[in-house]
Order: C-alpha cells, then sequence, then structure tokens
C-alpha cells in the first residue's frame, strides 16, 4: 500500500519516553490501516464513518454507503504539561480527554457540555461553553491537524503553509471535507474549585448589560471571572452564572445523583463545585432535557445512580424513539395534537439579543433555555464556514424541546421563525441540528465560493457528503 501521508515524519520529539513513543507508533499504524481500508473501497465510491455515536440533532436518511471504521482513534497520545499542549485522537470524547489532562493541572480551552461529543466532532461541526466568552470555540486552540480527505490523502494542516485553507475552512464542514485524525491542541491552566455566583434579573434588558460589562473586564464585584452562562426560565426570571477558580471551597457540591443542578441556580445565589463536576454540570441532566424521561423523580435518580445518569443514555432513548415512535403513536391515540422538535443553537449579536430573546418567548413555549456568551479568540485567525465578527460579542441561544403545532401550521412553522429571526438580527446557526433554508440562501451564509474551491481540492471526485445535502436535505 502506498501511504499518501504529507508529513510521515509526524510523531514524538526527540526525548520523549517510551510510552509515549508507543503511543504515536500505534497511531501511526492506524492510520496506515485506515487508508487500506479506505483503498480497500472500489474507486469513486462515497464514502462515511462507521460510528455508533452521534451528537446531531438532525435525522439521517437509511443508507447502504460503506463506512470507514474510526472507533480506534480514541485516546489522548502525548500531554506536555510545560508547552500545554496535547496530541488527541480524533475520536476522543471529551470525557476522556479532560480525565487525561486534569491530572496535570490543565484542560482543554473550551470543554463542551456533554461527555460523549468528540474532540473531531467539536472542531468539525463548531462547539461553545462558558468559557467561549474569553477562548472561542474549539477550533481556536488547535495548532495543527491530521485530516483524511475525500481524496484518500492524510494531510497535517496547520494555520500556515500549502494547507492553510483547509485548516481555516475545516470547522463547520461537518466531515464534509474530510475527518480530523490527531489534533493539536491547546490547554489552560485549572484550580481544584469553581466558585459559582447565580444573579437574578427582572428581565432581558436588565441582564444585557451585566453581562457585556463581565465580558468586557472579566471581574464581578472584585473576583476574576473565568466562566459566564445564563439560564432563562421566563420573562422575569433570568440568570447569570459567574464562575472564578478556587483553590479551596467551604462545600462542593454534587449533582450527579440526587440534586439537579438547573434547579439550584433558582435556588442558590452561590455554590462551589469541583472542576470535574463543574465542566460536566449539565451532562448528567443533558441540561433540562432528562425531565422527559421521567429521571428527575427522586427515588429514579436514586434507583438509577450516577452511571445511568448521563446524556448518553438519554441519546439511546431518543434512537430507540425515532426507530420505533412509540411515544409518537401514544400522543396520536390520546388526540394531542403533532409536536414540532425545535432543537437549535444560535448566535445573537448582543446588541440584539434581547430582541431576539423577548420575540423568542412570545412565539416559541419552550423554558427554560440557555445563554452563553462568545467571542472571537484570535481577531486575525480566519474561520471561512462560519465567519462571525471578531470585534463583536456573540451570545450562543440554546433551546431544545418540543413545541405544540397548531392546525394547519408547516410542520417546521417555529423552525423557519428561528432561522429569520436569526437572519434579520444579523446572527449564524449551528448546523448540527434541523435546517430549512434554501440552497441559494444556505450558501450565502455559509460561504458556498470558499467551500466550493475546498470541495474541488481536497474531494474532487466528490467521495463525502456535500455540506448542503449533509446539513439540510439530511442524506
Amino acid at each position: 500500500m502506498s501511504v499518501r501521508w504529507k508529513d510521515p515524519a509526524v510523531g514524538p520529539p526527540s526525548g520523549t519516553g517510551d510510552r509515549t513513543a508507543d503511543a504515536w507508533e500505534a497511531y501511526r499504524a492506524r492510520v496506515a490501516a485506515l487508508q487500506a481500508a479506505y483503498d480497500a473501497l472500489p474507486p469513486g465510491t462515497p464514502v462515511r464513518l462507521a460510528k455508533k455515536t452521534s451528537n446531531l440533532f438532525r435525522p439521517r436518511a437509511a443508507t447502504r454507503v460503506p463506512g470507514l471504521d474510526v472507533a480506534a482513534f480514541d485516546g489522548v497520545i502525548e500531554i506536555d504539561p510545560v508547552a500545554r499542549t496535547a496530541d488527541v485522537q480524533g475520536m476522543t470524547t471529551y470525557e476522556h480527554l479532560v480525565d487525561a489532562t486534569l491530572p496535570f493541572g490543565l484542560m482543554p480551552l473550551v470543554v463542551p457540555e456533554l461527555k460523549t461529543i468528540t474532540l473531531g466532532g467539536a472542531v468539525t461541526g463548531l462547539g461553545i461553553e462558558s468559557s467561549s466568552w474569553r477562548n472561542g470555540m474549539p477550533h481556536e486552540s488547535v495548532l495543527e491537524f491530521d485530516v483524511l480527505t475525500g481524496s484518500g490523502e492524510v494531510l497535517t494542516v496547520g494555520p500556515a503553509g500549502e494547507h492553510a485553507d483547509l485548516f481555516a475552512g475545516f470547522p463547520n464542514s461537518y466531515g464534509t471535507l474530510g475527518y480530523a485524525l490527531r489534533l493539536k491542541i491547546e490547554l489552560e491552566p485549572t484550580r481544584p474549585y469553581v466558585h459559582l455566583r447565580h444573579l437574578r434579573f427582572d428581565s432581558i434588558a436588565e441582564l444585557v448589560p451585566v453581562l457585556e460589562a463581565v465580558c468586557r473586564d472579566g471581574v464581578w464585584e472584585g473576583e476574576a471571572v473565568a466562566f459566564v452562562d445564563g439560564t432563562v426560565f421566563g420573562r422575569d426570571e433570568l440568570y447569570l452564572t459567574l464562575g472564578s477558580w478556587a483553590g479551596s471551597a467551604p462545600f462542593a457540591s454534587d449533582y450527579t445523583r440526587s440534586g439537579i443542578y438547573y434547579r439550584s441556580i433558582q435556588a442558590r445565589t452561590e455554590d462551589y463545585l469541583t472542576v470535574r463536576d463543574y465542566l460536566w454540570r449539565w451532562d448528567t441532566d443533558w441540561f433540562w432535557c432528562s425531565r422527559a424521561f421521567g429521571v428527575q423523580r427522586p427515588w429514579v435518580r436514586r434507583l438509577l445512580g450516577p452511571g445511568v445518569l448521563r446524556s448518553d443514555t438519554y441519546w439511546r432513548i431518543l434512537h430507540l424513539e425515532e426507530r420505533f415512535g412509540v411515544k409518537a403513536r401514544l400522543d396520536r391515540w390520546r388526540g394531542l395534537p403533532e409536536r414540532e422538535s425545535v432543537v437549535q443553537d444560535v448566535e445573537i449579536p448582543v446588541g440584539h439579543l434581547a430582541e431576539f430573546v423577548d420575540g423568542f418567548i412570545e412565539t416559541i413555549p419552550i423554558s427554560p433555555f440557555w445563554l452563553c456568551p462568545l467571542q472571537i479568540r484570535r481577531p486575525g485567525a480566519r474561520s471561512d464556514l462560519y465567519p462571525l465578527d471578531p470585534s463583536e460579542l456573540y451570545v450562543n441561544v440554546g433551546f431544545w424541546s418540543t413545541v405544540p403545532l397548531a392546525a394547519g401550521k408547516d410542520r417546521a412553522w417555529h423552525n423557519r421563525w428561528v432561522e429569520d429571526e436569526v437572519d434579520r438580527l444579523d446572527g449564524r446557526k449551528s448546523l448540527y441540528s434541523t435546517a430549512f433554508y434554501t440552497e441559494e440562501r444556505f450558501w450565502e451564509l455559509y460561504n458556498g465560493p470558499a467551500y466550493r474551491k475546498l470541495k474541488d481540492r481536497y474531494d474532487p471526485d466528490g467521495r463525502l457528503l456535500d455540506l448542503y445535502a449533509k446539513c439540510v436535505q439530511s442524506r
């Protein structure tokens, strides 16, 4: 087999130990095996990944397209605690990544909220969390990555050099330009605890100036702030949660068993969590979506325990419902109205946030929903397929539920309202869930000319799906 690796010498720097060298050698062997599997496919055959799990909320059409098995690309190859970097395989979940970095007193610059999100998935599909107001998105802390392209080559790409265009265009490409096999990422120091302050507001108009001030100054009432997010329970009940590093704590709450984190926001003005529990504070109850599965009842939580109270458990239940439609049939039998799934994350410029939130509350009966500020970390860095104004503070608004459809309404009426409102307010919409744009409008929003150049260069035979076909047509 001819190994089409543009940089076959990639691997451990001189002086690394035997264990690290072995990890690099095992990684190179996986790359060679993956290329052999690719070569075994008939020329021109469409290619997809064979994955057991997904954090996407859009339907996927049944397909007989061969799947490349990338399950072996899971695990951290090397951590450099001095340089504060990690070389990580693309299918490594953030749970595994965080477990590897925390013993060094380090963490990724942005840790998406669900344990089973993979590093490669967060980079090609974007990600966000409460450190994003200072660290941007996960792809902004990537120094270089190895990618298997649609043409079957493995390239090592970075922000400069021959393949800088692919580095800039990979975020928001959702695997349609290639699959990340290894990523070298920056890490940042941690402390043992996170001190939380939950600030209540009676309106979004009151919340916005405080949000802007905290994200501008990085301080609130004399205490440095590391993490910022918000929760909206209603028009007159909104919270900003400010997290600060702490070397010690008078107590540490546990929301992996009987306690429910999002309910604590309403009940407490102050809290402490270990750093690991803070990073996964939303995973136990999938934010608040676990209530749909009845697991917020105290006796159920005691029975199930932390091993079951996890986002991947709820994913499995959702996939079963998608396959068999038991709940949908029961709802029809009970005469309940059809429901529309409204699962979206959108970025709104902070100057338009109040208008969007007020309109959302008026139009779409979902509560609670999430606020998470975001700003580009390095203003000069390119992100060609998801352009954001580097001078602008955005706020991610996340809402994940179903709503009843009135008789005669289009089955995507609420989702189309969101798309239209986001466009009107100069925002952006993530593509991990359903989208309803026309093809012309889609490519206007997501830089069709730049995407086409990348597709022609790195997948000239179209062996990987097209971005519009994957994200809108759900092929």
